[in-house]
């Protein structure tokens, strides 16, 4: 039996080869977590290009419907008043114009709205103050450092780095 980098079990490893065998792990689960991500990512795109290919097929459906509607709407008028059966689809039509201007009046109303709203600019105004504010701060003095034992002094750190290397 040995372990995941070749080495027998229960023999003591160096610390290059645990750091070796942690990075390695540590590669692997990145690569894995991307893949997933991807994998999840792939799924989410899948489920919305349904989701619209649904809605489509729905608006077009309806939109296909409307002039059973009219119909419907012109015979029923017909039935209920006994008018000419042209004065009743004229009132249908005239009922699909209102309804028209009705909607596009609210879309003038929200294009308006839309026009005049500032988010980006207070946005880009919010940075612009944040920047200057920070051009503006000083660094808060820092307490001085007691001076190092000699066993902790940067030649003696540096000697250690070297020799591990």
């Amino acid at each position: 039996m040995s372990a995941p980098d070749g080495s027998p079990v229960g023999a003591e490893r160096t610390i290059g080869q645990l750091f070796a065998s942690a990075t390695a792990d540590m590669s692997a689960l990145v690569h894995d977590e991307i893949a997933l991500a991807k994998a999840q990512l792939r799924q989410d795109v899948k489920r919305g290009a349904t989701s619209g290919g649904a809605f489509m097929a729905a608006g077009v459906l309806l939109l296909f419907s409307l002039p059973m509607l009219n119909f419907a709407l012109a015979y029923g008028i017909h039935t209920w008043s006994d008018w000419n059966l042209a004065v009743c689809f004229l009132l249908s039509f005239a009922a699909n114009v209102l309804i028209a201007g009705l909607l596009a009046l609210i879309g003038v109303v929200f294009a308006k709205k839309a026009k005049q709203g500032r988010g980006p600019q207070k946005v880009a105004a919010s940075v612009k103050e944040t920047a200057g504010v920070l051009q503006n701060a000083k660094p808060h003095p820092r307490p001085e450092r007691p001076a190092l034992p000699q066993d902790r002094a940067p030649e003696a750190i540096e000697a250690v780095a070297r020799s591990s290397s």
